[in-house]
Order: structure tokens, then sequence, then C-alpha cells
């Protein structure tokens, strides 16, 4: 485990009732002062990528990109990671359904509000509206998995909704997929393509 994946757990571990002082040592050691606070590992997974894409070593840098496991987890880390505990200036990327969480979190952590970025659904609808349905699906097919989204496709839940609607869907229908081509769709962006809220966090950051 990188230093920084053990800055990651600390603070998980921190957030759940544990000690602080790991965190803080670890935080003082990897010279921190930036937390990319993300509702979960699919939105880590694009964050990561776009770095890898801009040739940008973000814990080199001192930011730390972390999932917190759920939106409802916010203003727990934000208390732990902002100015009144270890001092870090704190950075977001939310759903809209999930932005008045976010806001309260940051007003009461004593951080500004103006370091969150709002995605319209969520992210991959950003990145499946950036790349078209036609890109999104060829990159689907070119994974492998032509045969399972056909699969679903034929499913009648999915017949009255719109295509970036499905593709949506689909990649949330199965365990890691997320992750996965919240890699592989920011991979293939053209960078006047990248989504606004994705393209003002790394001019944030």
């Amino acid at each position: 485990m990188t230093d920084m994946g053990a800055f990651r757990t600390a603070v998980t571990a921190w957030a759940a009732g544990g000690p602080g002082s790991p965190a803080h040592d670890l935080a003082d050691r990897l010279l921190l002062h930036t937390a990319v606070l993300l509702e979960g590992p699919s939105d880590a997974a694009a964050v990561e990528a776009m770095a890898a894409r801009y040739g940008r070593d973000l814990a080199a840098e001192g930011v730390c990109v972390l999932p917190m496991g759920g939106a409802m987890s916010v203003g727990r880390y934000a208390g732990l990671l902002g100015p009144s505990a270890l001092d870090l200036r704190l950075v977001g990327l939310c759903d809209e359904r999930e932005q008045d969480f976010y806001v309260r979190a940051l007003k009461r952590a004593d951080a500004s509000p103006q370091g969150l970025f709002v995605c319209a659904a969520d992210l991959e609808d950003e990145l499946i509206r950036a790349l078209g349905v036609r890109t999104v699906t060829e990159l689907v097919e070119a994974e492998g998995e032509s045969r399972r989204l056909q699969t679903f496709l034929r499913q009648p839940a999915q017949q009255d909704r719109a295509a970036h609607q499905q593709l949506r869907r689909f990649l949330g229908t199965k365990a890691g997929r997320k992750i996965r081509y919240g890699r592989v769709l920011v991979e293939a962006l053209e960078p006047t393509r990248t989504p606004a809220p994705l393209a003002g966090l790394f001019g944030a950051l």
C-alpha cells in the first residue's frame, strides 16, 4: 500500500470512530494541503484517469483524492479534514441531487463552497454526453461487453429510456463496472470535450 493509500485508510478508520493520530502523521509526511471529496470509487477512478491524461501526479502535489463511500458521509469527512482538524483545503465533485449535502457540510466545516463542482445527474452521465452515445457504445464493445449490452437493452424496462440513459444505467448494473468505465470513458475524451464539472475541478487544483 502506498502512503496515500495508507492515508485514505487512516481517514476512513478515523471517520468510523478510530484515532485521528495516524491520519495526522501521514498528512504531515505527505505534505498534504488539499482533499478532493468524492462520493465513491468510480468518481475517484475518473479523477485519477484525468490526472494521468494531464500528466499530473496529484499525490506528489499534496492532493488526496478521497472516495467517501457515499454522499451522506461528506459532513463527517469535511469536519475531519477541514479547518477545524487537519486544516486541508476541501474541494469536491458531486451529483446535483447531493449538492445541498455538500454545501451544508462545507459551511459547517468553515470551508469555502466555491470548490464544489456539480454534475447534472452524475459523472457517468456527464461523460456519456461528452463522448456521445455512439462512442460510448463502441467503448463498451471494445471492452468485450457487446452481448451484455444488447441483452440489457432488450429488457422491457429500457424501452422507454433515451439511449444515453440506457448506457448510464448499464454502467451501474454490475459491481465494479462503474469504476472500470470511469477510467475508460475519461481516457477516450478529447481535451476540448471534458465535462465542465471535471474541468472545473482540475482548474481548482
